[in-house]
């Protein structure tokens, strides 16, 4: 398991916004923002007509990331290793346009409130029509307003019959406002429970009552193939209510985002820019995870490769965000690492260990002078290869606990005693 953010990247190219600038009558002018990891705009999302006009959108559903060294490119294209990792991880690097920051009005926080989630397996699978007459009432529209000219379009799931929509935390960044569009069209201004962008899950409080909570369900006993159906906004309103069916094709897949890694479920159910924060539900018609993010390539076409945050990783963090609209007590370093691939090591002669891609800024790491470029080859004394081995480690200490890492820079090994720091602090 890659973490905190043990980052193994996965990705080349980025997954990218609509492409036609324009306006529509009433509606306020959507700008270009570039997506947290951008694809081909042109081969993956293509362009969209609406009514007589163009619109171009923010990509709100990220890219995840894959690793990728064109096979035309040799060793020898490549100075030195700094070089050749560059060139590995470049398209592993989050959009400077999301900011991990939130203006929307705060609401007050629930303590009382929690996330639900029932147990076990269906007694009864519904059929797919039965599915979506059951879901569709607890899946809302979400615009996040950015400014006068601009907004952002996702998807929520009705939590509580009062008024609670859990959502993606990227579906929101950076704006000053947002509007929850429930399924019988009624509008809502929003107010801000709390967002965590290390998780991607944030909870807005809407002042309505009598709503169709979704029903949640742990995700705990999920095995690949299970069937399972997606329900969201993807593209922009014109496609409001969308749903699409699949398998689930892996369980706790390990994907890059944002400089940390997210243990995510995956799908070949299609997912696409809108249906971010969107629910993935099983056949007896119950929610186990909140759709975030596809696969993309520059380099080739990748079709069916969706993730969605499991509902196991889910309830902890909105129970955080409603008792107090922040999460806390996740241990970090302020490192990305990921594993040095066979050939890299060989073509340079590279000691195993961990590759650092980034060090955060404000980190206890940055502060014992650890830099992009060194290599990771123990923790605590321990030797580390893998993202697992790092986390296994970390995962027994706590906030301020002492962790001495051994680093080699330019065939020369040295200690670095750290501290280890709020997640939230390191990687907003």
């Amino acid at each position: 398991m890659n973490q905190d953010p043990w980052d193994q990247p996965r990705a080349e190219g980025r997954s990218g916004p609509g492409s036609e600038p324009g306006t529509q009558e009433g509606r306020p002018r959507r700008r270009r923002i570039t997506a947290l990891i951008v694809c081909l705009a042109v081969v993956l999302l293509a362009v969209w007509y609406i009514a007589d006009s163009f619109v171009s959108v923010r990509d709100l559903l990220p890219g995840a990331v894959f690793p990728f060294i064109s096979e035309d490119r040799d060793d020898d294209d490549f100075d030195d290793y700094g070089e050749w990792f560059d060139h590995f991880y470049r398209e592993n690097e989050y959009d400077s346009d999301f900011t991990g920051e939130y203006h929307i009005p705060a609401a007050d926080a629930a303590p009382g409130v929690t996330l639900a989630l029932s147990e076990g397996a269906a007694d009864s699978p519904l059929t797919l029509q039965e599915i979506y007459k059951k879901c569709a009432p607890s899946v809302t529209a979400i615009i996040a307003g950015v400014d006068d000219d601009s907004y952002y379009w996702g998807t929520g799931i009705v939590m509580t019959e009062d008024g609670y929509i859990l959502t993606n935390a990227h579906v929101i960044d950076g704006a000053v406002s947002a509007s929850v569009t429930l399924w019988n069209n009624e509008t809502f201004d929003a107010k801000l429970v709390g967002a965590d962008s290390l998780s991607d899950i944030a909870v807005l409080k809407i002042d309505a009552h009598g709503l169709t909570p979704a029903e949640f369900v742990s995700s705990a006993s999920l095995q690949v193939g299970d069937e399972v159906i997606a329900i969201g906004n993807p593209l922009g309103e014109e496609f409001r209510g969308t749903m699409t069916n699949g398998i689930i094709s892996a369980i706790n897949r390990d994907i890059a985002y944002r400089g940390h890694t997210m243990t995510l479920l995956q799908t070949n159910a299609a997912i696409n820019e809108g249906n971010s924060g969107g629910p993935l539900i099983d056949r007896a018609g119950r929610v186990i995870g909140v759709t975030n993010m596809k696969m993309i390539s520059s380099y080739s076409s990748i079709e069916g490769i969706g993730f969605a945050i499991p509902t196991t990783s889910l309830k902890p963090v909105v129970d955080a965000l409603l008792s107090s609209g922040k999460v806390t007590g996740r241990p970090g370093l302020g490192l990305t690492v990921g594993a040095i691939p066979e050939k890299a090591g060989s073509a340079y002669d590279l000691p195993k260990g961990l590759y650092i891609s980034q060090v955060s800024e404000g980190s206890d790491c940055e502060a014992a002078g650890i830099r992009v470029g060194d290599i990771l080859t123990a923790v605590n004394g321990i030797p580390v290869t893998t993202t697992d081995e790092v986390s296994a480690i970390r995962d027994t200490m706590t906030v301020g606990d002492e962790m001495t890492l051994t680093v080699w820079r330019d065939g020369e090994t040295f200690d670095a005693v750290i501290h280890l720091m709020e997640m939230s602090d390191l990687y907003r």
